[in-house]
């Protein structure tokens, strides 16, 4: 039996779609070599199935910025790179800073071009996100600035309530993590927003993992092996002071746009 078309009142058949403009999250890749085997190397290393932070993306659209580079090779290894950005589950969408020669190049590989990044204070300034896999020779990974929305969905906090053991990850993807238990020596806790944990931290803790200056990490006994904010991060190679070694502290970034890593008590 066939289907009648909704008719509305005028008589006319209402569209079959509508076109809105979208406003979307995404990364920027900032490249900062033109040996783009150097560079899908590198995502392998840090974000690859066998590298240091396996599935740390999940489908994120990212923008490839050569906005700092200067691209002398005739023919880079785009081929490379698109393979790189699949094995870390990036979804490449858009190049920023090529010349046309190049920028021809991308849009044979269904790359659009994206408009130049807007300049920011260094008030909101954005530091390369993530943990301490995200520093490497030839690539940084930051995101792009998004505009204002007139609605916020807000994203529900993630709470764990049980220890975490050696070898367990836990990533609060776009909101804080609050952890009611130990945190494990070779445990990992993520967070794109702050990081609390009720109990000893003896494990790594990244917050603002996607590059949230503000974040910050709370623990009740500050024994961490990491700590990370905005991937500006200290290891316990350098001993913690006395004042804050296993007692109420919290981390955070300088308000100076230094980034350094602050450590310091909580004060009651």
């Amino acid at each position: 039996m066939p289907v009648t078309p909704t008719v509305a009142p005028s008589g006319a058949v209402p569209p079959p779609f509508e076109l809105k403009s979208a406003q979307l999250t995404l990364l920027a890749l900032v490249v900062k070599s033109d040996d783009l085997l150097l560079v899908a190397d590198q995502l392998q290393k840090s974000f690859g199935p066998k590298g240091e932070n396996p599935e740390f993306f999940d489908a994120d659209g990212v923008v490839i910025d050569f906005s700092q580079i200067e691209m002398r090779l005739p023919h880079p290894h785009w081929d490379a790179l698109m393979a790189a950005f699949s094995d870390c589950k990036l979804v490449p969408v858009a190049v920023r800073g090529l010349d046309p020669a190049h920028l021809a190049v991308a849009q044979r590989l269904g790359l659009i071009e994206a408009p130049p990044e807007p300049r920011r204070s260094a008030a909101v300034a954005t530091k390369p996100s993530g943990s301490e896999g995200l520093k490497t020779s030839g690539v940084s990974v930051q995101p792009l600035p998004t505009p204002a929305v007139r609605e916020v969905t807000a994203v529900p906090t993630l709470v764990v309530s049980k220890p975490l053991r050696s070898g367990q990850k836990v990533y609060a993807r776009g909101g804080d993590l609050v952890v009611l238990a130990m945190v494990n020596r070779g445990a990992e806790v993520i967070a794109d927003g702050n990081i609390h944990v009720y109990a000893p931290l003896r494990g790594k803790a990244m917050a603002g993992a996607r590059g949230n200056t503000t974040a910050r990490i709370f623990s009740l006994c500050l024994e961490p092996e990491l700590v990370s904010i905005a991937g500006i991060y200290r290891t316990t190679e350098q001993e913690l002071a006395r004042e804050v070694l296993g007692q109420p502290a919290q981390v955070r970034l300088s308000d100076d746009g230094k980034e350094k890593l602050i450590i310091e008590p909580l004060k009651s």
